[in-house]
């Protein structure tokens, strides 16, 4: 991979990381009060896919989906302003967090219900086979969305009909807190997906140029006509399920085993590519610091910039919404 494109992932990721890790201190003082999924640790499965998209393309989201709004082109204005739910932000502060969209980029949308967006997904590629527009269509989704109906029911007719679809699974091996082992015979998911008869793969999903390559390969499927593709992309988020640490019964802890989270602390993606670049020689460990201080000093204004922005007035609670 050329030293350009190598940079602008790292960009990326490090502005997601530093994006997600930024709402941590006001989510636990009670400044941000929506639920926050934070996406810490995901970062190369969002930016290595989605780097290969054109403008056209359309994704869909679920509740852990800032790293897919980023990517797809959404700014970190909109983004942060949304999550402190003001009139300011992508969905004009009545969203919040898990309530997302941008159709500007392509991003089509965001839901906490789970799986709820893959069917959508589904229409997507549908309409773009119809109007023969070349458009791929994504549908993100966690481990825990392999257990709802409506994703085999949409593989199904994807495949009956070469769907210009991408299924990505991102597995991070646990349900809220329930690990994928106690619910599955299989970790595999991707295994289910084969099934149906069309290509399926897992991948490192910490490893952003193994996600970059494999992704495009998809992306390029999909526009020849060989859709639908299924990616499964091993993964571990590094914040608990929901806010910063799966905060219990009132304990800010972390319930999964240490020794694994701390395994997975040294795979993490951002840190991997960074160590690539030094190591490269492309940035030395200064200029890597001098980055890092002048996004959080641009992720830390648009904080103050969101906190001071309006909320949405109560008499136009009902705009914007189908009724």
């Amino acid at each position: 991979m050329d030293k350009a494109k190598l940079i602008a992932l790292y960009d990326k990721m490090l502005e997601i990381r530093l994006v997600e890790e930024s709402f941590v201190e006001p989510i636990t003082n009670g400044e941000i009060r929506c639920p926050v999924h934070l996406y810490s640790g995901q970062e190369a499965i969002a930016v290595g896919v989605l780097s290969e998209l054109s403008a056209q393309d359309v994704i869909f989201g679920n509740h852990r989906s800032h790293g897919h709004f980023l990517a797809k082109g959404g700014s970190v204005d909109d983004l942060i302003h949304e999550v402190y739910c003001r009139e300011t932000g992508s969905s004009k502060g009545r969203g919040g967090s898990m309530h997302l969209i941008n159709p500007e980029t392509g991003f089509l949308g965001s839901v906490p219900i789970v799986g709820g967006t893959i069917s959508l997904a589904l229409g997507a590629a549908l309409a773009a086979k119809i109007r023969k527009n070349n458009t791929v269509a994504i549908s993100f989704f966690g481990d825990g969305a392999a257990g709802e109906g409506v994703l085999y029911e949409s593989i199904n007719m994807a495949a009956v009909h070469r769907l210009p679809i991408i299924f990505v699974c991102e597995n991070n091996l646990y349900s809220t807190h329930m690990p994928i082992r106690e619910i599955r015979r299989s970790n595999t998911i991707a295994e289910t997906a084969a099934a149906f008869q069309i290509r399926t793969e897992v991948v490192d999903g910490n490893d952003v140029e193994k996600v970059n390559e494999v992704g495009a390969s998809a992306i390029h499927d999909c526009r020849v006509g060989n859709g639908p593709v299924f990616l499964e992309f091993l993964t571990y988020r590094l914040r608990g399920h929901v806010g910063p640490d799966d905060n219990i019964q009132g304990t800010h802890t972390d319930i999964r085993p240490q020794e694994e989270l701390k395994s997975w602390q040294e795979r993490d993606p951002v840190l991997r590519l960074e160590k690539k670049l030094i190591e490269a020689h492309i940035f030395s460990e200064e200029e890597i610091r001098d980055k890092k201080k002048r996004l959080q000093a641009k992720i830390d204004k648009i904080h103050q910039e969101a906190k001071q922005a309006a909320f949405p007035h109560p008499d136009k609670l009902m705009h914007y919404v189908f009724r």
